[in-house]
């Protein structure tokens, strides 16, 4: 499943980073334009998250995956075809990638979902822990590897490469047993939904993490709406020095992975999930701290810490999410992580172009830092800090 997820991985940045250099470099797209691409490829994390999650707790979780990830192959492959005949342009082009993010969002909301039907309870840190050593390196490699492709042999191959590794992804999965599920009752979607918003809401663990997620993820992007154009026009960044922050970034998330267990035999579990907060809001400081001293370093620093410590706080929060919940549960409640943590994409991403166009880039800093303030305040104030280890079983 590891090898699976890390092709799946590969292929979506791959296409992420590929689509807005199409829509620019070959449809001649303007930047109000590639907004709108972007929306088309993150709106199903928003739209279909919690849809998906009520799915993956009644079917099979393997097949589910395989399903996404053929999704995802056909939508790369008919992106492919019009290329060749040149006969791509912007609509299909977004139509494609909001096709291949259905793929993505179900995906990302079984795999989490199978896992403790894998590996026993003990192993879950280990496991979910290569999860996201994947996913670090894909975010680190994935986009370089997709520009560089489309710069020195064209868009197509990218598109290739990218639907090749959903294939790879395919196989791999092909290989794991199928997974033991009771049947489950028939009943009404909005009962299912119920019960899974009723599970978090009332649970003294997941609850807090839910809300931080939502804080956490929404100052995330308001920062990222303005973070290539601060940058640049505040800070006299050149491209190369943003492109080596955003380097930065994925590289403070492989080293947060690799250290994840090291930390996990000196501290307390609570303690490894208040570490990621912890991080968000030092890290929002040292980029607010650019508006009176503008320094490169500060902003890499800034980005490491953006990339460390949250991964610290996904391998410990999803172990904890995978042990409290019922098997029957899972999927839904893994679908309401996923909403807050990328269905937050537009909704910062609006706040922060609404607050830069109103008022500056540095009023941005300033309610991003407000943000990561209060997810560390939620956190804090809960009982996720007080654990020393595993809770009991669901």
């Amino acid at each position: 499943m590891a090898w699976s997820n890390l092709f799946a991985q590969f292929s979506e940045q791959m296409a992420l980073a590929a689509a807005p250099l199409v829509a620019v470099l070959l449809l001649a797209a303007a930047p109000s334009e590639t907004g709108w691409l972007q929306t088309a490829q993150t709106l199903p994390f928003l739209l279909l998250s919690i849809p998906l999650g009520m799915a993956v707790d009644r079917a099979s979780r393997r097949a589910l995956m395989v399903g996404s990830e053929l999704l995802r192959a056909l939508s790369l492959s008919m992106t492919v075809g019009l290329l060749a005949m040149s006969a791509l342009n912007l609509p299909w082009l977004a139509g494609l990638g909001f096709v291949g993010a259905i793929g993505t969002v179900c995906y990302n909301v079984a795999a989490p979902a199978l896992v403790p039907s894998l590996v026993p309870r003990l192993r879950l840190a280990d496991a979910n822990r290569w999860l996201e050593l994947a996913r670090s390196t894909a975010y680190t490699a994935g986009p370089a590897l997709g520009g560089a492709l489309v710069s020195y042999t064209g868009v197509t191959a990218a598109y290739v490469l990218a639907a090749v590794l959903s294939l790879f992804a395919v196989m791999t999965l092909a290989g794991l047993s199928k997974e033991q599920r009771a049947e489950q009752p028939k009943r009404h979607p909005l009962h299912d939904l119920k019960e899974g918003a009723s599970f978090i809401l009332r649970h003294d663990l997941l609850r807090p993490m839910l809300v931080t997620a939502v804080f956490f993820n929404t100052s995330w992007f308001v920062i990222q709406a303005i973070y290539v154009a601060y940058a640049v026009r505040n800070l006299g960044m050149s491209p190369a020095d943003v492109g080596i922050t955003l380097g930065i970034y994925g590289g403070g998330m492989l080293i947060g992975a690799l250290i994840a267990p090291v930390l996990a035999r000196r501290v307390s579990l609570g303690v490894m999930i208040v570490l990621g907060p912890i991080s968000g809001f030092s890290a929002a400081v040292l980029m607010l701290l650019t508006l009176w001293w503008p320094s490169f370093w500060l902003v890499a620093l800034s980005f490491f810490l953006f990339g460390a410590g949250p991964i610290l706080w996904v391998i410990s929060t999803m172990m904890v999410r995978q042990t409290v919940t019922p098997n029957a549960l899972l999927g839904r409640v893994s679908a309401f992580i996923v909403t807050a943590t990328f269905g937050a994409r537009p909704l910062g991403a609006a706040i922060g172009a609404t607050v830069a166009t109103q008022f500056g880039a540095g009023s941005c800093l300033m309610v991003a830092t407000g943000g990561f303030l209060i997810q560390l305040l939620v956190i804090t104030a809960s009982h996720v800090p007080k654990l020393r280890e595993l809770p009991e079983a669901a």
